[in-house]
């Protein structure tokens, strides 16, 4: 979900809790530049300490350095930056910083899941355990 920049907190909450996929609003130039982000970490992690306003505007929470993730970066990048960093969704910029994407957990495990069907299909549901005896024992 993308916000532009003087978009509410309240307003950015609801954004989050009506797409129901997410818990990141990318806050983005009108020319698609990404500005920062805003997570339920942020928010939640302020509310409790009782010292935010949801009429704030979406500028006094945001990491204005979020980590991103270029086109030409790989699946092992993403993985990384992801392991990292504790990050459930990490937005794609062109050359110019421009929001072209967000790359989330699931998408990277359906992904994983569709290249290497065979190899995930066959997997015995709980690897590191042996059965002490054969089936039917």
């Amino acid at each position: 979900m993308t916000v532009q920049p003087g978009t509410s907190l309240a307003d950015c909450v609801r954004a989050i809790q009506r797409t129901g996929t997410g818990d990141s609003v990318f806050v983005c130039e009108p020319d698609g530049r990404l500005v920062g982000v805003l997570t339920e970490r942020d928010i939640f992690g302020r509310i409790v300490g009782g010292a935010i306003d949801l009429h704030d505007p979406v500028e006094t929470l945001i990491n204005r350095e979020p980590k991103t993730l270029d086109l030409d970066d790989t699946i092992r990048d993403a993985i990384v930056l992801m392991q990292t960093g504790r990050y459930r969704n990490v937005p794609l910029v062109d050359q110019d910083g421009r929001l072209v994407g967000v790359v989330r957990q699931v998408d990277i495990i359906k992904y994983l899941a569709e290249s290497f069907p065979e190899e995930l299909l066959n997997l015995p549901p709980r690897p590191h355990q042996r059965m002490k005896e054969p089936e039917g024992a």
